[in-house]
């Protein structure tokens, strides 16, 4: 019996569907996760480039579309645990350039921009809120690392109760391992995995 064949005997991987009121949740593609000397590396810039064309139909469509980012105080003394683990996420200050979010997603008005100390959008922050104003019943998830702020993301969309899709071609993770394999766990357990031409496709 394959991995496969266990989930589909336990009954995983149902498909939660697309929504009446989606909205697009773009996770923490700034400039940091662009070098492999910093954060980067892997499949994170061909993800960069196919959300390029996501964002710019999802505006036109009139979604709500939050961007996340990592940002810490200057000194640090905002920073707790999940920093500890990884202490280079302290460069991530709100003026640093590795803290900015990519040229070609920059953020519009009226779109939110989340600034987290945690992997998730959600944790200690308004996203929740603001997507509950919008009454925004679906999420569109791009990003990255897909093993890291991507999944934590997702995990708490989901406990949030909204309808989550991972957009596949539009997420990215310095190792493609990791990527694939949280890919996979979260298409069985917490997530749709579809492409982006997918999601245009099916809300057109």
């Amino acid at each position: 019996m394959s991995e496969l064949d266990i989930y589909k005997r336990q009954g995983f991987a149902q498909s939660v569907g697309i929504g009446a009121q989606p909205a697009l949740v773009i996770v923490d593609f700034v400039v940091g996760f662009t070098d492999p000397a910093h954060f980067g590396g892997g499949n994170i810039g061909p993800a960069i480039e196919r959300t390029v064309g996501l964002l710019a139909d999802a505006r036109k469509r009139g979604w709500p579309v939050a961007h996340t980012r990592v940002v810490y105080a200057d000194d640090g003394s905002d920073a707790g645990s999940f920093a500890a683990k990884a202490p280079g996420l302290r460069k991530l200050t709100e003026t640093s350039p590795l803290s900015q979010i990519v040229p070609e997603l920059a953020p519009v008005p009226g779109e939110l921009i989340v600034r987290k100390r945690q992997a998730s959008g959600f944790f200690a922050t308004e996203l929740a809120g603001w997507l509950a104003w919008r009454r925004v019943d679906t999420l569109f998830i791009a990003g990255c690392t897909t093993s890291g702020c991507v999944r934590a993301t997702v995990v708490d969309a989901v406990s949030h109760n909204f309808r989550t899709i991972v957009l596949v071609d539009c997420v990215g993770d310095r190792a493609i391992g990791p990527h694939e394999a949280n890919l996979f766990d979260m298409g069985q357990k917490y997530a749709d995995l579809m492409t982006a031409d997918e999601v245009l496709a099916a809300t057109g």
